[in-house]
């Protein structure tokens, strides 16, 4: 273990801003601990069909803004991207293939994965409606990454951009579509211009994280105008979608999500002194170290641990609470906390079979 930790600190540059780092650990593991905690698998009459313990408990909606963190990934996206746009003296366009090379590498394995997984689990007696339940669990978290790839290509653009734009857009679109009678349909344009503003304020972050009074402002600010748009203007209170509202604050981004991420990125900005500090320690590096090289292959095999624990509890013959239970009650979530270690310890086998992959792959 010792050569190990002397062996990531050796390998990490002197003048790393591990806060970063820490602050990317922590946004990829509020994503997805949500996911195992608002995702189940109901096992019913012989099927299994997705469920969300938001729906039946909405007294919940409040975990939901400690796990809803994809602001900031954006904001830590946008300062990683900007800084390096800054001082790369590569051509723009391969300057960004490089990027999206390693952003859309590792999706290669588990679309192949999931491609013979599709094929396979209807010859062996598995019903199209739970191959297509399944797949949607793997298939929908995706559309982070094709965003994330947009908003990468458009890094120099979004260091020159104030946040402030993006923010009035996404406002004009929610007035639109929610108060002056216009077209669904709208809230599309929120998809882009709502994750912009986290990025735009990280990409603004690059030349150095501003002042600890920032933070303040935007957490407080952030905060109140989203308890504001929930209690005033009626925009759910939770940051995620559930299944059956009428409105998702999620999909497609609304203002109280982004108002939210600024509350966020400014708890992200106060937390990056202590995270700087605690990240000295060896132990703590090495672990926030190797999240971050596999960040995007523990983003891409997730949910994938929770579906294949999800199955193999069902050769037990039993259906087991907090795994293929309804998720109505609070001591369906007791019971989901415990088979959390069973996910991870899955997930990290699944991350250690793509990793293996990936370096037995031909190069070209």
């Amino acid at each position: 273990m010792r050569e190990l930790l002397e062996r990531v600190e050796r390998a990490t540059p002197a003048g790393r801003d591990r806060a970063v780092d820490g602050l990317r650990a922590l946004a990829i593991g509020g994503v997805v601990l949500g996911h195992w905690l608002v995702t189940a698998l109901v096992a019913d009459s012989g099927t299994l069909r997705g469920a969300s313990p938001l729906s039946a408990l909405p007294q919940l909606a409040p975990a939901s803004w400690l796990f809803q963190t994809l602001s900031v990934f954006f904001l830590v996206g946008g300062l990683v991207a900007a800084r390096g746009w800054a001082r790369s003296a590569e051509r723009y366009r391969v300057w960004l293939g490089r990027r999206l090379a390693r952003l859309f590498g590792p999706v290669a394995t588990v679309a192949a994965v999931w491609t013979v997984a599709a094929v396979t689990m209807p010859a062996s007696g598995v019903s199209l409606d739970v191959v297509l339940a399944l797949a949607r669990l793997v298939w929908s978290p995706l559309w982070f990454l094709l965003v994330f790839g947009v908003l990468t290509a458009l890094t120099p653009l979004a260091a020159r951009l104030h946040p402030a734009w993006p923010v009035a857009v996404v406002a004009l679109v929610d007035g639109g579509r929610f108060f002056a009678g216009g077209p669904g349909w709208l809230g599309w344009v929120n998809v882009m211009a709502g994750w912009l503003v986290p990025y735009c304020l990280g990409a603004s972050w690059a030349g150095g994280m501003p002042p600890r009074r920032t933070g303040w402002v935007l957490l407080l600010g952030g905060g109140a105008a989203t308890v504001a748009l929930v209690l005033a203007a009626g925009y759910p209170a939770s940051m995620v979608g559930v299944p059956g509202a009428a409105v998702s604050n999620l999909d497609p981004p609304t203002l109280a999500v982004v108002t939210f991420g600024l509350a966020q990125c400014g708890a992200a900005r106060l937390l990056a002194d202590p995270l700087r500090r605690a990240l000295r320690r060896p132990l703590a590096w090495a672990v926030v170290a190797v999240v971050n090289v596999h960040a995007i292959t523990i983003f891409l095999w997730h949910q994938t641990a929770m579906i294949a624990v999800t199955a193999l509890g069902l050769l037990s013959g039993r259906v087991l609470p907090g795994l293929h239970t309804a998720p109505e009650s609070a001591a369906w979530v007791a019971a989901r906390l415990t088979w959390l270690p069973a996910f991870g310890a899955v997930l990290v086998a699944c991350c250690a079979l793509a990793g293996v992959r990936r370096r037995r792959a031909p190069t070209t």
